[in-house]
């Protein structure tokens, strides 16, 4: 990622903003897994050490991540993709299949995805899994720990211009939900403005019409695709042609 596209990276999301992850509030709990050790010890020493956040265990592979996951009940889990065992990519889609609602008392974890590499085809398919976004390794902690907080709110962490290069790279065969999904005129052009990674309020600003309105719109496109989160929903239409990379809105 270039450090204009950092700099410019969208946390995207109905309610997100500085008070939807304010540090007075009940600290965050994050498990976070990597499978090289130098590299998880120092990532919990640092994230510890940032407000509203509280790392309570750590995962050396896939299989330990959705171990301690579901015996530690974290908000979030920070998911490196290339480890042994199981990969993050099917932890992901472990830890996402576990049901919720009379069956457990809290919804399953969100998951952020790790990654040294930008360009990671496992990212995006972590994505499609259902992870809420991704970061990079080499990011400033302080933007690591702002994309933990901003997940656990329930919203999606997106860094566009690099999401559209994964995909354009490694698509994964996503091509046929959206039609399947018979989306309607307008929901098709929300899913269009979600993956320039505009915000529900700029969204809204954009059409001319209330948020209330776009929340209803997001919230049937993610129905209509059967995507986890947001970020699922930009990465189907980009393998599906609906947005093509380099589109700006």
């Amino acid at each position: 990622m270039t450090a204009s596209d950092a700099s410019s990276a969208a946390m995207t999301g109905a309610g997100s903003g500085p008070a939807a992850t304010s540090p007075a509030r009940t600290p965050v709990t994050l498990l976070i897994a990597d499978d090289d050790e130098v590299t998880r010890s120092g990532l919990r020493t640092l994230l510890a050490a940032q407000p509203g956040i509280a790392v309570v265990g750590e995962a050396a592979d896939g299989v330990e991540a959705v171990e301690q996951a579901r015996r530690l009940r974290p908000d979030v889990v920070l998911m490196d993709v290339r480890m042994p065992r199981c990969n993050g990519i099917e932890a992901t889609r472990l830890l996402l299949a576990e049901p919720t609602g009379a069956a457990r008392s809290v919804g399953p974890p969100k998951v952020v995805v790790i990654t040294t590499f930008e360009n990671d085809g496992y990212v995006t398919a972590a994505l499609s899994a259902g992870a809420s976004g991704f970061v990079l390794k080499r990011l400033p902690v302080r933007q690591i720990a702002e994309a933990v907080r901003v997940v656990a709110t329930g919203e999606a962490i997106l860094f566009p211009a690099a999401l559209r290069r994964m995909v354009a790279a490694r698509p994964l065969g996503s091509a046929e939900a959206l039609p399947r999904a018979e989306l309607t005129g307008r929901e098709e052009e929300v899913l269009r403005l979600m993956a320039t990674g505009l915000s529900n309020p700029e969204i809204a600003q954009s059409l001319m019409v209330s948020l209330e309105t776009v929340k209803t719109h997001v919230g049937n496109v993610l129905t209509k695709l059967g995507a986890q989160n947001r970020t699922h929903a930009v990465v189907i239409a980009y393998e599906s042609g609906l947005v093509v990379p380099g589109f700006t809105g």
